[in-house]
């Protein structure tokens, strides 16, 4: 009988997000291929270190035992490794204890564009590039920044999410970087009542509500029941236009816990106390201030991660396709 993929909460990550790939990744980009090949051969007993994906996946994998049947979640491998040097990657999937299983190795490409077949509802690797293309794709991903946080023992799992170009598309940030601020206030205000279209990560909230409707009916059944999933929206909005998210979640069928509309206040002061294991952010600019101690997910989705048009004096020379090539292998 085929595996079910359809009932379950799916995410793709990539050995660079999984773990710290960073010394493999220095021999690859100064020696090239075959030492980088040598390199994982001969260090293949030594396991990796967690990355900065490890604490979230290691936590959100744990929910599986809410579920005597079927698991809740499923975490698949991508990497960019052949299955020869993705020999270690899974070989430090068991030395941490993680319970995956299912992993796809394609030399020197990514295999993004497995997501659809494999059901998956995120993507999270340290390459730009396969980010980007995944979410041009329509796809959900997202590029992993900073260090690895601490992961103080505990069951709970914190997950943030900035709103607009993450959860929602773009069209109200079209409005805010076009006219400024007062213009993007008084176009929420005119468009209240008018859902938002959903962003690239709303299906993958649908997923985690799911898991916490299972934990809502244990709450009915036991009061003493302490919930472990939580979500909370950290944005830059703030009255008036802060309706309009609420609004556009009840619309959609799907919820948060926590909703933080800062109005400029700089996102780090509150994810610092809030700790979630998992941030997503469209601007860099609200994850540079706190990416060293919280986990940040960069989504560059929308017009505020277009590039930006240079004078034709300014631009760089396009390098060779076999640079391009190596510049991208390692980050797998």
């Amino acid at each position: 009988m085929p595996y079910p993929l359809e009932n379950m909460l799916v995410v793709g990550v990539a050995s660079s997000a999984l773990f710290d790939l960073s010394d493999a990744d220095q021999v690859f980009r100064e020696h090239g291929e075959a030492r980088y090949r040598e390199h994982q051969q001969k260090h293949i007993a030594n396991a990796l270190q967690p990355g900065v994906a490890f604490p979230f996946i290691k936590r959100l994998l744990s929910l599986n035992d809410l579920s005597d049947d079927e698991p809740l979640v499923e975490v698949i491998v991508l990497s960019r490794n052949d299955p020869e040097t993705g020999l270690r990657v899974m070989r430090s999937v068991a030395h941490h204890e993680l319970p995956i299983s299912r992993a796809v190795f394609m030399q020197g490409r990514s295999p993004y564009e497995y997501m659809g077949a494999l059901n998956m509802s995120l993507f999270l690797s340290q390459n730009e590039r396969d980010v980007r293309i995944a979410l041009d794709m329509g796809f959900a991903a997202g590029q992993v920044l900073g260090s690895p946080a601490a992961d103080p023992s505990g069951t709970d799992l914190r997950i943030a999410f900035d709103f607009d170009g993450v959860l929602a598309d773009d069209s109200s940030e079209k409005v805010m970087q076009a006219e400024g601020l007062p213009a993007f206030h008084a176009h929420e205000i005119q468009h209240l009542e008018e859902p938002l279209p959903e962003g690239r990560l709303s299906d993958f909230l649908r997923g985690i509500n799911r898991i916490q409707d299972i934990e809502e009916a244990r709450v009915v059944a036991d009061s003493n029941y302490n919930r472990r999933v939580h979500v909370a929206i950290v944005t830059a909005r703030n009255a008036p236009s802060h309706e309009r998210v609420v609004k556009t979640l009840q619309s959609w069928g799907v919820r948060v816990n926590d909703a933080f509309f800062l109005g400029g206040i700089e996102k780090a002061r509150v994810l610092r106390v809030l700790k979630p294991h998992i941030f997503f952010d469209d601007q860099l600019k609200h994850l540079e201030g706190a990416a060293d101690e919280i986990p940040s997910v960069h989504v560059p989705f929308g017009v505020v991660n277009e590039p930006k048009e240079l004078p034709e004096s300014r631009r760089a020379p396009m390098p060779p396709a076999s640079v391009l090539f190596v510049a991208d292998t390692a980050n797998a």
